[in-house]
């Protein structure tokens, strides 16, 4: 019989976890519920509607921005992922290679640099690069940022992977690549996948970075909503925000199960 999930907790613990829980979850879900409200007011209950999702989809500015988002978001991840796996794999597989504790800081950098920092440097080199500011610049500074968390994801599950798997392979008549692509990258195939997600939800979540790297007409929404928020909170933000935080749910689940798929699969090819 299955023990219940709280059990072994003591009272203080229960309390502070739902306290916990509440101060984080507690604010989204009365937005959640706020973004269904028939009042122009966003403190003033006036009824369940859906108005304010269809003024949404009738707001060009908000659309135009939700779509540069959801471009931006699609290429970086898909650079990042590129970039971090062969980084992933170069870390695993490059143990001796000279210069790798210095490649590793770098690449690592940006999980522990302040996102300030990062935007500021990259805005700095695309002036003295006399770049112009729009949807590429956005699009780097963004593979930049979640080039590393890639890199962790896929690294980790490298690292449990037996590597006499790629030797068969070889003893086999495959040469090194065709054995990586043919045996490993099956293996490390919803761990890439992961990492792609979430480097999706860390780009369309991103605001600090995008904001010193964009240029005219390449506002991201997150941009947008910000300067909407600024002049008052209107109750279509609460729509936007709310339709963003089920696509990051989304995503965010997606990559958890991938993930969770990608260690099944390495603890079975792990050696015994």
């Amino acid at each position: 019989m299955a023990k219940p999930a709280l059990a072994g907790l003591s009272p203080f613990n229960v309390t502070s976890l739902t306290l916990g829980l509440a101060f984080l979850y507690l604010p989204i879900v009365v937005l959640v519920i706020y973004s269904f409200n028939a009042s122009r007011l966003v403190t003033v209950w006036g009824g369940w509607s859906l108005r304010w999702y269809f003024e949404f989809f009738n707001d060009a500015a908000m659309l135009s921005a939700a779509a540069m988002s959801l471009r931006v978001g699609a290429v970086s991840a898909t650079a990042a992922t590129i970039l971090g796996t062969l980084a992933a794999v170069a870390l695993t597989r490059g143990e001796s290679f000279r210069g790798r504790t210095l490649f590793s800081g770098m690449l690592y950098a940006p999980l522990v640099m302040p996102e300030v920092i990062t935007g500021l440097s990259l805005l700095l080199l695309f002036v003295a690069v006399d770049a112009e500011r729009g949807f590429w610049t956005v699009t780097i500074a963004h593979t930049t940022l979640t080039m590393c968390f890639v890199a962790v994801v896929v690294q980790s599950r490298l690292g449990s992977l037996d590597r006499s798997l790629e030797e068969a392979a070889m003893d086999l008549g495959c040469d090194p690549l065709r054995a990586f692509v043919s045996v490993t990258l099956p293996l490390i195939l919803p761990s890439i996948a992961a990492g792609w997600m979430l480097a999706f939800a860390l780009s369309l979540d991103d605001l600090v970075i995008a904001s010193f790297t964009t240029g005219p007409g390449s506002t991201t929404l997150p941009i947008r909503i910000y300067s909407e928020v600024r002049l008052g909170v209107k109750p279509e933000i609460n729509a936007i925000c709310t339709l963003i935080i089920g696509l990051i749910a989304t995503v965010i689940i997606a990559a958890s199960l991938a993930s969770k798929l990608s260690s099944r699969q390495g603890e079975s090819a792990a050696p015994l």
